[in-house]
């Protein structure tokens, strides 16, 4: 929901000044990033985000990692729902590895970002969303360093994917 509001803010300089913003409420999200140490792999998702494609990216297709928003569950329940209807991997453990605003000038959004392990017994199904909510996903295992190959050309853009991939790195993971 788009929102409006005037509220009076006190600068730095001990001054009010009244102001006037938008904000775009659309609730709090979860991600994750599914990695397999053995393989080191992990597992993306590949669809069509319409304001990507109104933003200039030609097919409107954005590779990402698994996400959904909240609803009424807490984040590690809401992960492992969207990761089985998403990637058709039921994962066990879920771990939380930070929380982030990612566009806080205008969304209240907060995303709890998580990392979980995978193997091949985990698929129960192939995935791919719900027809119902207009979803259409494509799932996709590669390698890490394939994917990080990918966020340096360009090919992955997406912001909460991105830093997963960078955590994954950083932390060893797949044991580099």
């Amino acid at each position: 929901m788009l929102k409006t509001t005037a509220f009076d803010l006190l600068r730095r300089d001990g001054t009010w000044q009244r102001q006037n913003r938008e904000t775009y409420d659309r609730g709090n999200g979860a991600t994750i990033l599914l990695y397999n140490r053995s393989q080191k792999t992990v597992i993306l998702t590949r669809q069509f985000r319409f304001p990507a494609y109104v933003n200039g990216t030609p097919d409107g297709m954005l590779t990402e990692a698994c996400a959904g928003l909240l609803d009424q569950d807490d984040p590690a329940t809401c992960i492992r729902r969207e990761t089985e209807e998403e990637t058709g991997f039921r994962i066990k453990d879920v771990r939380k590895v930070f929380e982030a605003y990612m566009s806080p000038g205008s969304v209240t959004e907060r995303i709890y970002f998580f990392v979980g392990e995978y193997s091949a017994q985990d698929r129960v199904s192939d995935g791919g969303g719900h027809l119902h909510e207009g979803e259409d996903i494509e799932v996709l295992e590669l390698t890490l360093d394939a994917a990080l190959a990918q966020v340096a050309s360009g090919q992955i853009c997406d912001g909460k994917t991105i830093l997963l991939l960078q955590y994954a790195r950083l932390h060893n993971l797949l044991d580099y």
